[in-house]
């Protein structure tokens, strides 16, 4: 039976700026196709490059992929080093890995999740006034739009001090914002902020 060991070696030198993308479910076809399930409704970033890392544990390798393509909510793909359904198999929950140097330029107005988890919520206050609700922690779909799920603090003013907004069983309490143009009125990258017209009391 063939094993991953023929496939690619390991690289010692990965780009430090690899960001993770997706993971490997299973083969695809017998001809050594796999299938991809990305992280997020966008797969762009896999598309887009024909070189992917592949990680699980402590060990990276560096793959030439071959072809890609989307398939329903998955990618399916194969790359040099793997001919055969059981070579394919042996890859199964692998990382897939992609320097964000290399994600593909979106339209005006678009964005890559990875880029929003991070950023400040700013909504508004009683009065309309600006205030900061808390950070984004993690981006999902629910099928027809992402949805920010942000990690709450007490609403302070922008640039003050923070503390988390805590629940009854003392964990972080968090609330998820679509993210549309009903909500979401900007996005500033660079200043990592994000305004919306989110109330301060949800």
């Amino acid at each position: 039976m063939s094993t991953a060991s023929t496939a690619p070696r390991e690289d010692p030198a990965a780009p430090a700026d690899l960001i993770e993308v997706g993971h490997v479910t299973e083969a695809y076809g017998v001809r050594g196709g796999l299938k991809i399930q990305p992280y997020s409704a966008q797969s762009e970033a896999l598309l887009g490059t024909r070189t992917w890392w592949l990680r699980k544990g402590k060990e990276v390798r560096r793959v030439e992929v071959v072809n890609a393509r989307r398939h329903g909510a998955s990618v399916t793909a194969t790359w040099s080093g793997v001919s055969d359904r059981d070579q394919a198999q042996a890859w199964k929950g692998w990382v897939v890995l992609v320097p964000r140097s290399q994600f593909p330029r979106l339209a005006e107005g678009e964005f890559y999740w990875v880029d929003l988890i991070g950023c400040q919520l700013i909504g508004k206050g009683e009065h309309g006034e600006e205030r900061l609700l808390g950070s984004v922690s993690e981006v999902s779909d629910n099928g027809a739009h992402a949805i920010l799920h942000v990690a709450l603090v007490v609403p302070v003013a922008p640039g003050q001090p923070t503390q988390p907004m805590m629940d009854d069983r003392g964990r972080q309490r968090e609330t998820l914002v679509p993210f549309v143009e009903a909500y979401i009125r900007g996005v500033d990258l660079d200043a990592r902020r994000i305004d919306s017209d989110w109330p301060e009391g949800f």
